[in-house]
């Protein structure tokens, strides 16, 4: 079935006639599969190995299980299933939708054309009614950023009725579920839905819906920013943007936000119909994979500058997305912008942004531990609380619903964000790329209200911010597929020397704590260990090591590498020379090229 874009234009709810009841539940014998184990976003693996038989079927199975167990009656409420497109999702879908039928579920909403983006699928189980079929949980068929395709990756992750990823408890319960099955439930006569047409089908006790894409998740973002202020930025005659989607699941969402909503010409968006391989590009959007945009913004994969493309001029801002559409990259012209520091910078100008400012302003901020202390600055001033959370977006979830769920403190409104270009706010339970985007574009319009001024640019407003708090020089390297194994063994012999490394001189660095990150909970109290091997300096620099939970196949090692810089003089330093001498300590500790063969990143970022 086809992957055009969903949402742009609204087609007319068609209920088809009734089905036959559904026939016989069948029992389908199996036997578990290793490694099922959901990691920080669910469960990755090649797409290849999701198309065995029972492979797919096992974790769904389990995944009903689990929920059962925890107590959700999964015949009550609606199911919601979609995806970003990636080669397999519609076949997914429809094997989904007979399981659902077989456990009982009596109402299953579809994204059409079987696509959602991921903060999208938050938003609808958040905010679509009527709330009487309010979802109690939704299957998001994404490998996120991993490449798509036959060959490449897929994925599948279970939100909860809040919006949120699934949490700990639940997912540890879903994964022994997968070492002990048996069998699953099908029903055979479930019809084919065509995904391409909203419409409604009745088979038996089971309804069956397939729903516009785009429009909540695009009301919901009118009611968080104003649309008005940034049309005046984007109509701007020295203002232009460009934004990638990068053939992800972002299209649709760009093209109702841009051309629909803000009354942009179609060439704003870019690379926007979602494909199943992302035009066999890798839906990733950082300065090495977002190559295009990144060379039409005037810079290379370093963040150096160029003059970008011949006959194009270079545009005021750029973004990109990833293939769920949860990440964001930002860019000026001629400019990148770090995903910490742009973290920082929307903290700082939160006020600008009617959701947070109409209830009182910022309450609370969080960034992943990885993440750079850039917003620890931002919320010291703002005497706000700090969270420093392990990787993961569910981990960000507690802080959100303290007081909903918990009936603890109130931190919201909220924003948190994670070094690997996601960002977010309490609006919804998944970090949100458009969300951001349009952060910055509001950010933008507050600070240029008279048009016959010289626009003020990203640049300006991050250069800025500098001045203000201070630079956190920070980079990223990522070592993507080395032997699992190998690099496994450099992080238990990092973890076993941690106590030997305290104290420690490299070079004109001294390591005042070398530990394994640790992080209690301060809503529920639950703990979680083994977040990643940090070696803090006395000076304040920090290298953390982690392996990534979201590859598909073999290891991602990261490594992280950040030095506070608060002289005025030094703020524009290139980050390779500020941080020279720190990653050959960081290689140094780590003996990467020992253990895995190589100390030459796949990316820098």
């Amino acid at each position: 079935m086809g992957n055009s874009p969903s949402g742009a234009t609204k087609d007319a709810k068609e209920v088809e006639p009734e089905l036959p009841e559904v026939g016989l539940i069948e029992d389908v014998p199996t036997e578990p599969f290793e490694g099922q184990k959901p990691g920080t976003s669910g469960l990755r693996k090649k797409t290849q190995v999701f198309m065995q038989p029972h492979y797919l079927e096992n974790f769904v199975q389990a995944t009903f299980d689990a929920v059962t167990e925890v107590g959700i009656d999964i015949t009550s409420g609606s199911l919601l299933i979609g995806g970003d497109g990636r080669y397999h999702n519609d076949t997914a879908i429809q094997t989904i939708i007979s399981m659902a039928a077989a456990n009982g579920v009596k109402r299953i909403w579809i994204g059409r054309n079987g696509l959602i983006s991921t903060p999208a699928a938050s938003a609808i189980i958040r905010e679509r009614g009527p709330r009487w079929q309010a979802p109690f949980g939704a299957f998001i068929l994404t490998a996120s950023h991993n490449p798509g395709g036959p060959d490449e990756d897929f994925g599948i992750k279970f939100n909860c009725k809040h919006g949120e990823p699934a949490p700990e408890f639940l997912t540890d319960k879903i994964h022994l579920n997968t070492t002990r099955i048996i069998g699953y439930k099908v029903v055979k006569d479930v019809p084919i839905i065509d995904l391409t047409r909203v419409g409604t089908v009745v088979h038996g006790p089971v309804t069956i819906e397939v729903i516009d894409s785009t429009d909540v998740h695009v009301n919901l973002l009118k009611s968080v920013f104003d649309f008005t202020l940034i049309k005046g930025l984007l109509d701007r005659p020295d203002f232009s943007m460009i934004y990638d989607s990068m053939h992800g699941v972002n299209g649709p969402y760009a093209i109702a936000v841009f051309e629909i909503e803000l009354g942009q010409h179609s060439s704003v968006n870019f690379n926007a119909e979602p494909k199943e391989d992302f035009n066999g590009a890798h839906a990733d959007p950082n300065l090495t994979y977002a190559e295009e945009l990144v060379a039409v913004m005037g810079l290379d994969a370093q963040g150096g500058i160029t003059d970008g493309i011949d006959g194009y001029p270079i545009p005021s801002f750029g973004a990109a997305a990833d293939g769920d559409g949860d990440r964001n990259m930002i860019l000026g012209s001629q400019f990148f912008v770090t995903p910490s520091d742009s973290l920082a910078v929307i903290c700082d100008n939160a006020e600008c942004i009617p959701f947070i400012a109409s209830q009182g302003g910022l309450k609370g901020v969080a960034r992943s531990m990885p993440t750079s202390g850039a917003v620890d600055h931002v919320a010291k001033r703002l005497g706000i609380p700090l969270f420093e959370t392990p990787t993961g977006w569910k981990y960000f979830g507690n802080l959100m619903d303290s007081k909903e769920i918990f009936n603890s403190t109130d931190y919201t409104p909220f924003i948190c964000g994670e070094e690997s270009f996601g960002t977010g706010s309490n609006h919804i339970r998944e970090k949100d790329g458009i969300w951001a985007v349009l952060a910055w574009l509001q950010i933008l319009a507050f600070h240029n209200p008279d048009p016959s001024q010289q626009l003020v640019t990203v640049e300006d407003i991050v250069q800025n911010h500098w001045k203000t708090y201070g630079r956190n020089y920070y980079c990223r390297w990522d070592f993507e597929g080395v032997d699992k194994n190998e690099a496994n063994r450099m992080m238990a012999h990092m973890r076993m020397n941690a106590g030997r490394n305290t104290g420690q001189e490299m070079g004109s660095y001294v390591i005042a704590t070398a530990d394994d990150f640790k992080y209690v909970d301060p809503v529920d109290e639950s703990v979680t260990e083994k977040q990643g091997i940090r070696f803090l300096m006395e000076d304040g620099s920090r290298i953390i090591f982690r392996l990534s939970g979201t590859a598909g196949s073999g290891a991602t090692v990261r490594m992280y590498i950040e030095k506070y810089e608060p002289d005025e003089s030094k703020l524009n330093m290139p980050v390779s020379e500020a941080l020279n001498e720190l990653v050959y300590v960081a290689l140094d500790l780590c003996d990467i090229k020992g253990f895995c063969g190589t100390e030459t990143p796949t990316v820098i970022t």
